[in-house]
């Protein structure tokens, strides 16, 4: 083997080892294959469906639901309550009327309506309870407004995500099967530091034979 092909051997040993390095390819291929191992459980048929599927029939629906709760909505809302804060005033109001036209005391009046208007009569029983509950609800609304109103953009941003997943599923389970991304690292090492131990190996004998033929007086075989 001639000196010439030696070198170019030794050289491209060298680069085989030293590009890797170069291009940070040790860190790289770590992170890859810390990716594919994250991604692995997400990435799974099952799971995919399960995101699409909520995608699809929980988010998409309440994208059609989120615009109804705005400010618009939170003063009507509002005003209801103020119609409700009244009502059992205006209830006992009645009530004492109708007692004091028809002779009877309040509580029974009270007792006839329960009797004759049961639903009525319960609901005005209940309003205290429903005046909480609502108000609760109000202020709920009027604090995610803004968080609602921003439901339809993010449907949207996260749809390509969802079609993605969907659509890629057979390509990761590709990916993820081959071998260790760790170890693309040493299929450039190993082979170039092998090319450089032959080739300084090779480049050393033709030096020794050189040097031999030099000292003993022979006439050395030609190299180039």
């Amino acid at each position: 083997m001639t000196r010439k092909l030696l070198w170019a051997f030794l050289a491209i040993g060298v680069v085989l080892v030293a590009m890797p390095l170069v291009i940070s390819m040790p860190g790289k291929a770590n992170a890859g294959e810390n990716m594919i191992q994250q991604f692995e459980p997400i990435m799974q048929p099952a799971n995919v469906e399960t995101t699409v599927r909520y995608y699809e029939d929980v988010f998409v629906p309440l994208g059609q639901v989120a615009p109804a709760f705005n400010d618009q909505t939170v003063a009507t809302f509002e005003g209801y309550m103020t119609g409700m804060s009244a009502l059992p005033a205006e209830a006992q109001k009645l009530i004492a009327r109708m007692a004091a036209s028809s002779g009877a005391t309040p509580p029974q009046v009270q007792a006839q309506m329960a009797k004759e208007y049961p639903a009525l009569s319960g609901m005005l029983q209940a309003m205290p309870q429903m005046q909480k509950d609502f108000g609760g609800m109000i202020s709920m609304m009027k604090a995610n407004t803004e968080i609602f109103s921003q439901v339809p953009a993010g449907l949207a941003h996260y749809k390509p995500l969802v079609e993605t997943m969907q659509g890629e599923v057979d390509d990761y389970a590709q990916v993820s099967s081959l071998p260790d991304f760790n170890l693309f690292t040493v299929f450039f090492i190993v082979p170039g530091l092998l090319l450089i131990v032959l080739a300084s190996y090779g480049l050393w004998q033709t030096s020794e034979r050189h040097a031999h033929g030099a000292v003993t007086g022979g006439v050395p075989t030609p190299t180039h």
